[in-house]
C-alpha cells in the first residue's frame, strides 16, 4: 500500500516508521509549513507535494493519513472522497460530533473507508481483554476505570493552538486520555450517563481542562471513573482497571501488569512488568500496535470493508468525551446522546 501523510510533524514520524516495518510506502506528503514537509519527506523518502489536494489526487497514492491537529479532519475526508481514496484520521477524528458525523457521511456516499488511529486495540493486553471478556472469565463487571495521570511542560503549549478549543477541541481529555476512552468503550460497552469535574488551566497557561475527572454509569449496570490530567508531575503511567464478580485485570501503560481471577484456567494471561507509555514524553510509545492498525486498516481498505477502528467507533468516543465536558460546563449528569 502507498500512503500519503497530509500533516509531517511528530506523529507523523511514528506513523512512517510503522508504514516501513510493515512493507508500506510513503509516497507523499504535504505540510503547511514547505521547510518542515521537506525535510520529512527527505527523511522517509516521499515526495513532498505542496498541497492537501495534490497528495489526494497522487495517483500512486491509495489511502491519506491526517496526522494534523484535530480541526483539519472534515476537508481531508472530503478530498479524499473527491479523488476515491480512503482516509485513515488521527486521533481524536474530530472536534465536535457534528463534523464527525458529517465525515462518516461523505465517506459512505463515496465508498471509501475511514478509520481513526486507535492503535491500543491492537496492545496485546486489549487483545487478551476482549477475549477474556467476551468469555466471561472476570464474571459480571462491577467497574470499569481509567487513569490518565499524565504531565506535560510549558514547552508543550507553547503554542497558542494547543488545549485551544477551536483547533484541538480541548485538554487532557480528547487529547490524551481519548485512547483509554476508546478502550473503555470498546471493552466495557455503551456509557449511560456521566458527571464530570474539571478545572481549566489547573497548572498551564491554557485554555481548556488539564484535570477532569468524570464518573460513569455504563448501560450494563456497571460504573467507574475516568481520570484525565496532564498536571501531574512527573506523570504515571496510564492505567485501565476492571473489576469484575470474579477478580481484577489492570493495564498499566501498554501491558497487562495485573490479573487476579478466581479459579481461572484457561489460556495464562500475557503478564509484564515493563510497560510504554507517554506520561511524561509524548513520544514514548511503541511503534507494534501501530504497525498492527495499519496492516489492518490497509486490508479493509482493499477488502472494501470497515476497519477495526471505523469513523463510527471514532464518534462513540468523541461522543463520551463530549459527555463529560458538558457535564463540566452546566454542573448536572449528562447521558452520550446515542
Amino acid at each position: 500500500m502507498n500512503v500519503g501523510i497530509i500533516g509531517t510533524g511528530a506523529i507523523a514520524a511514528k506513523h512512517a516508521e510503522a508504514y516501513r516495518n510493515i512493507g508500506y510506502k510513503v509516497a507523499a506528503c504535504t505540510n503547511r509549513t514547505a521547510e518542515t514537509g521537506m525535510a520529512f519527506a527527505r527523511k522517509v523518502g516521499a515526495q513532498f507535494i505542496a498541497t492537501p489536494e495534490e497528495v489526494a489526487a497522487h495517483p500512486g497514492v491509495d489511502f491519506l493519513d491526517v496526522c494534523t491537529f484535530p480541526a483539519y479532519r472534515l476537508e481531508a475526508v472530503e478530498l479524499g472522497a473527491r479523488y476515491g481514496k480512503h482516509v485513515l484520521v488521527q486521533k481524536p477524528m474530530a472536534i465536535d460530533l457534528d463534523t464527525a458525523k458529517r465525515m462518516i457521511e461523505v465517506a459512505v456516499k463515496a465508498g471509501i473507508q475511514l478509520g481513526v488511529v486507535s492503535q491500543h486495540r491492537h496492545d496485546e493486553s486489549t487483545l487478551f481483554l476482549k477475549r477474556a471478556l467476551t468469555q466471561e472469565r472476570l464474571g459480571r463487571i462491577v467497574q470499569a476505570d481509567a487513569y490518565v495521570k499524565w504531565y506535560r511542560n510549558d514547552a508543550y503549549y507553547a503554542r497558542p493552538v494547543k488545549g485551544s478549543w477551536s483547533v484541538e477541541g480541548g485538554g487532557a481529555l480528547i487529547g490524551q486520555a481519548i485512547h483509554q476512552v476508546d478502550l473503555l468503550l470498546y471493552l466495557i460497552g455503551a456509557v449511560e450517563q456521566v458527571f464530570g469535574y474539571w478545572q481549566l488551566g489547573a497548572l498551564h497557561q491554557i485554555e481548556s481542562e488539564d484535570c477532569v475527572n468524570a464518573v460513569l454509569r455504563y448501560s450494563s449496570g456497571a460504573t467507574g471513573v475516568i481520570q484525565a490530567a496532564t498536571a501531574i508531575w512527573p506523570g504515571y503511567s496510564e492505567r485501565i482497571e476492571i473489576h469484575g464478580s470474579k477478580g481484577t485485570a489492570i493495564v498499566t501503560g501498554d501491558q497487562l501488569t495485573t490479573w487476579d481471577v478466581q479459579n481461572d484456567s484457561d489460556d495464562a494471561p500475557p503478564l509484564r512488568e515493563q510497560s510504554k507509555s507517554g506520561a511524561s514524553e509524548p513520544m514514548a510509545i511503541a511503534l507494534t500496535p501501530f504497525e498492527l492498525q495499519f496492516a489492518e486498516f490497509g486490508k479493509a481498505c482493499s477488502e472494501n470493508r470497515a476497519p477495526a477502528c471505523s469513523g463510527e467507533d471514532g464518534y462513540r468516543a468523541l461522543e463520551l468525551v463530549e459527555a463529560i465536558y458538558t457535564s463540566c460546563k452546566e454542573g448536572r449528569p449528562v447521558s452520550p446522546a446515542s
